[in-house]
């Protein structure tokens, strides 16, 4: 140590050593004893070590105090982490539990700055959370009494875990107070569409309730506690009971508006007038919707005229009466079923002159006979459009018998073209008639069999008429066979003497050249006239009448009128030198 310190006087600096040496050299011009000497120099170490004992202390307190420090920075680390309940907070991680303490302590802070304002955030968080759930909570109970302050926020527990159960907690009030909202709008609806029903003054029926529920008011205003959708419930409950009593009133008075309507055959032009009362007449309760639909100055003007109709009935009872004989004698017209209707208007009105028949139930009675007769006519439709099919092809095969007859048919005169195509289908038709008649037979006697009676068009039985046609068919087809065998003969005669004739004045010329008459020009491609029915001009005229006239034109049958050409008449059309063709 002194060679080192003698060497510092080189360097111009005062040290340690340069102030012993110093001190030597003074003690050595003084002339010191060496035990003063050392008195001295021990003196000397030990103010020396006094003064490292001071401040060793003061170093140690300092270490004490920044231990301390960083003992309650760790401590109030660990409080805020623990509060927070995330360990892995950015900065926490970064606190070193090695190297100085003013090192940790520098990587400390940071952390805890952050801690201390996500904690503030927190409560914050924490604080917004149960206000809202307060808030709610109050809403749900209805009480009407302000929040004082926020509510107390918990510090030793502000994790997300915590927070997560509030937010939860939050989430199924805000879903309760919805649910509970569209409960009151739900219920304010349906008050709103019974008082507009009802003819009801919705303002004060809901305002009763709570003032709250007004329309007015914003949704989010409007009261959702248990009081109020209780007296909702009720008030719905209410306004549906009286809804149904004036619907069941209003369905029994439009019920007796129209029996009366149709027991006078009321025109459609009163009826309308309440159409507003029989529209609901088959409907639910839920099923009436328009306003006023069930106010109660509709159900006064109803009984008003249900009152006014009951005074007018009796005085109506034989017209309507007549009208239902009228449609009665109409509908047996219409199915040419034969009745007296003279006889039915007498006893109808000694019915009603005696007084012995409500007429109410007298036109009951009515109204089954005429559904009876539709009944009826309804199961003789089909034969009926056979027969009116049967008629209509008998018509044509007597026109076809007169076209056949007339010998300027092939003229080339203004329709000829027209009449040449109605008799190609005319022909069809007539083809066609034996299988109607069958079918119309057979229909007849399924339709007897079935009902027990016999089918009488216009008073006579069809198969009667149908068993005179074919034996009056039958008997022209005999008497056709008969004329055309005589027709041949004669032809054949005709024939004979025209070759004679030839053959003296002509000389012999080729056969081809010859023009003699075929089996066409004779009647048919086969030699034989056309097998046609024809009917009499005054068969034509019974069906011509038209259909109001039918009625008495076809009476005791048509096929009573259809009657073979006479033999004059045939005999005339077969005389003729003109071919008649099988065929248009």
């Amino acid at each position: 140590m002194a060679v080192m310190d003698t060497q510092n006087p080189l360097l111009g600096e005062t040290t340690c050593g340069t102030l012993l040496q110093k001190l030597q050299e003074i003690w050595d011009e003084v002339g010191e004893s060496d035990e003063d000497r050392d008195k001295m120099l021990l003196q000397i170490e030990q103010e020396c070590l006094d003064v490292y004992k001071r401040k060793v202390e003061q170093a140690a307190k300092s270490r004490a105090e920044l231990l301390l420090t960083l003992s309650d920075a760790k401590l109030e680390l660990s409080t805020l982490v623990a509060a927070l309940g995330d360990k892995s907070f950015l900065g926490v991680d970064t606190v070193k539990a090695s190297g100085t303490i003013k090192d940790q302590l520098s990587a400390i802070a940071p952390a805890l700055e952050q801690l201390w304002k996500q904690k503030e955030e927190r409560v914050k968080e924490f604080s917004d959370v149960q206000s809202q759930i307060q808030k709610i909570c109050w809403e749900i109970a209805g009480s009407t009494g302000e929040q004082t302050g926020a509510p107390a926020v918990d510090g030793s527990d502000l994790s997300l875990k915590k927070l997560n159960e509030y937010q939860v907690k939050l989430q199924e009030l805000q879903k309760e107070k919805s649910d509970r909202l569209h409960k009151v709008l739900d219920f304010v609806g349906t008050v709103h569409d019974l008082c507009a029903v009802l003819g009801v003054d919705f303002f004060n029926t809901i305002t009763e309730v709570h003032p709250s529920l007004d329309e007015t008011t914003c949704a989010q205003s409007k009261s959702i506690s248990n009081d109020t959708l209780l007296r909702l419930a009720k008030t719905v409950s209410a306004l549906n009971e009286d809804k149904k009593q004036r619907l069941h009133k209003l369905q029994e008075l439009a019920t007796k508006l129209i029996d009366l309507w149709n027991l006078m055959d009321t025109p459609g032009d009163e009826r309308r007038l309440f159409n507003h009362v029989t529209c609901n007449i088959s409907a639910s309760v839920d099923e009436v919707t328009v306003p006023g639909a069930l106010a109660l100055d509709l159900i006064e003007q109803a009984e008003v005229e249900v009152e006014r109709l009951d005074q007018l009935k009796s005085s109506r009872m034989k017209e309507l009466a007549f009208k239902r004989q009228v449609e009665l004698e109409e509908i047996f017209a219409h199915a040419h079923i034969d009745i007296d209707p003279e006889a039915a208007r007498e006893k109808i009105m000694a019915l009603i002159d005696s007084g012995n028949v409500e007429p109410a139930e007298l036109l009951a009675d009515m109204d089954n006979q005429i559904a009876k007769a539709k009944e009826e006519a309804l199961s003789r439709k089909e034969i009926l459009d056979r027969v009116e099919k049967w008629m209509l092809a008998c018509e044509e095969e007597s026109w076809l018998g007169d076209y056949d007859r007339d010998n300027n048919r092939y003229n080339a005169s203004r329709g000829a073209h027209l009449n040449l195509k109605r008799a190609e289908k005319a022909r069809i038709l007539v083809n066609k008639i034996p299988g109607m008649v069958d079918t119309l037979v057979a229909k007849t006697r399924a339709w007897e069999e079935n009902c027990g009676i016999s089918f009488k068009y216009d008073g006579v039985p069809l198969l009667a008429m149908l068993d005179e046609y074919a034996m009056l068919k039958q008997e022209r087809e005999e008497e056709k066979r008969r004329l055309r065998d005589q027709k041949k003969f004669g032809e054949q005669q005709n024939t004979e003497q025209e070759a004679s004739f030839s053959s003296r004045s002509t000389p012999t010329r080729p056969a081809g050249t010859k023009k003699v008459v075929g089996p066409r020009a004779i009647g048919g491609a086969n030699g034989t006239p056309s097998r046609r029915l024809s009917l009499s001009a005054s068969q034509n005229g019974s069906r011509s009448a038209g259909k109001d006239g039918k009625r008495d034109s076809m009476k005791l049958a048509a096929p009573a009128n259809f009657v073979a050409i006479s033999k004059e008449d045939a005999a005339s059309h077969v005389s003729g030198t003109d071919p008649v063709p099988a065929s248009p």
